[in-house]
């Protein structure tokens, strides 16, 4: 292996150490790593420290060749693969390998000493749940697929590994379960991710962009999520998880529109709990949605479906105020998403506060002004408490966006422009795809042995089948006969 050309390739990377071993005054092997990817102990222990102060090993002396050390087991390193290029010796030493050249061999090891600092498993902080596993991804790749390893102890469990960035060299990996993946998607899903050209990818954000359906659509047709209870439960419908080094959140397509009304919890608790919580997200979902929308065209256009006592006192509390009802309503919805978003980017310890006494004040003060009235700011407050109902933020995102356009409409032509708006959301959702799969799959198109898990969830002894669309092979997941009884102990003896 030329030696030159590497120090040409790594010249001015003061991180890229050249260690030579000399043996009786000669060069006899260079160590080839970057200074903070590898595990200095091991290196120092294993390699530096048999070479150096407690004698050559037996046979190191007369090393001619690469292939002589991993023939003779001449170093104590379990991962140890041999490469004959040069641009293959540089991409190893650039992910956290030690390369180890001898003098006058065209091949040259690559070590597996990774060892660089790394964040430890936490709880994940945007996933909460009360009940069930408390681990969350981390920015380590190896770390992220032994997790989901954990859980899914199965050859079937298969794990294919790309690269993309032609500079950052990011290692992706594309994560199913053999049988159970459908093989349209799963190969629509390598066709995607490998046709990918571009210098870095530093988060799977630079993924999902490249590979989703419609970008510019307001709902999203990629699921992300820093939980491998959330993946793994994926990946056993038929779905593919996509993880990618240096960030703690996983791409898992296809994703429907019923999956972003679905938190991790639903799946822990009884079956009694998570419907009653189901029927309250759907309902809040629409308020999120329709509330304010609603209140402007009601009080601008259709006074008469507002009982009379309540219409005196709105007129009341709207009595001396400059603006339409429709203006009040962005001005407020523009002042709460801007509390929001200075909430998220401030410190932790001041942005609930920033956020709460902001919108108090802000909205005590502009009711006291005159600039806006009391009902508005109930409404606005109420529809941004059904916004984080929500289970997945960038579904809540989608529904923040359009209430914009639906108030609007509202301003403009009452109840029959709410109703020309959603027309065309419901136009859209029935036409989007996610991987080739319906976006309102199991509704529509409608699979009735699958609307279990979608308006309510059944108990799981009676989610017998798989979703159909999603997987691909054995359809069936749990055996049928297993409903419990009071008398199915006795009938045992």
């Amino acid at each position: 292996m030329n030696e030159r050309v590497l120090r040409e390739l790594f010249q001015n990377c003061s991180d890229v150490v050249f260690r030579p071993i000399i043996v009786h005054g000669e060069i006899k092997m260079l160590l080839v790593y970057v200074d903070g990817l590898v595990d200095t102990k091991v290196l120092d222990q294993v390699v530096l420290k048999p070479m150096m102060f407690e004698g050559m090993p037996d046979g190191l002396e007369n090393v001619a060749s690469v292939a002589q050390i991993v023939q003779e087991q001449l170093i104590a390193l379990a991962q140890i693969k041999t490469v004959h290029k040069v641009s293959e010796v540089v991409g190893g030493v650039l992910k956290s390998n030690l390369a180890i050249l001898t003098d006058g061999d065209g091949a040259a090891l690559l070590a597996d000493l990774k060892g660089f600092e790394k964040r430890s498993v936490e709880e994940p902080v945007a996933e909460i749940s009360l009940r069930g596993p408390r681990d969350g991804f981390t920015e380590t790749l190896r770390v992220n697929t032994t997790l989901v390893r954990r859980r899914i102890r199965s050859p079937k469990l298969k794990m294919e590994s790309l690269t993309v960035g032609n500079l950052s060299q990011t290692d992706v990996v594309i994560a199913y379960i053999e049988g159970i993946v459908q093989t349209s998607v799963l190969d629509e899903v390598r066709k995607r991710v490998q046709r990918i050209q571009m210098d870095s990818v530093l988060e799977s954000g630079y993924i999902e962009e490249f590979i989703e359906d419609q970008p510019f659509s307001p709902f999203p047709t990629v699921q992300h999520t820093e939980r491998p209870d959330v993946v793994c439960a994926s990946i056993l419908e038929g779905k593919v998880a996509i993880f990618v080094d240096n960030t703690p959140f996983v791409l898992i397509v296809p994703f429907t529109f019923w999956s972003g009304l679905q938190a991790a919890e639903d799946y822990y608790e009884r079956s009694v709990y998570t419907t009653f919580v189901r029927f309250l997200r759907l309902i809040l979902l629409n308020v999120a949605l329709f509330f304010p929308s609603l209140f402007v065209a009601a009080t601008t256009f259709h006074p008469q479906l507002i009982p009379t006592s309540l219409l005196i006192s709105i007129a009341a509390a709207r009595e001396g105020v400059p603006f339409p009802a429709v203006i009040e309503a962005l001005l407020m919805e523009f002042m709460f998403e801007g509390l929001r978003e200075a909430g998220i980017r401030l410190p932790r310890a001041v942005g609930s506060a920033v956020s709460i006494v902001g919108a108090l004040v802000i909205g005590q003060a502009a009711v006291q002004a005159g600039i806006i009235s009391a009902p508005i700011v109930i409404v606005v407050a109420t529809t941004g408490i059904a916004s984080f109902a929500i289970p997945r933020y960038n579904l809540g995102i989608a529904y923040r966006m359009l209430r914009f356009p639906l108030l609007l409409m509202a301003g403009t032509m009452g109840l029959y422009g709410i109703a020309f708006a959603t027309l065309i959301i419901f136009i859209h959702l029935v036409n989007l795809r996610s991987f080739g799969i319906p976006y309102l799959t199991p509704v529509a198109p409608q699979i009735p042995g699958n609307l279990k898990d979608v308006f309510w969830r059944a108990p799981r002894w009676s989610m017998t089948h798989r979703p159909a669309l999603i997987s691909g092979g054995y359809k069936k997941r749990v055996p049928e006969g297993q409903k419990p009884s009071p008398n199915s102990g006795k009938n045992d003896r």
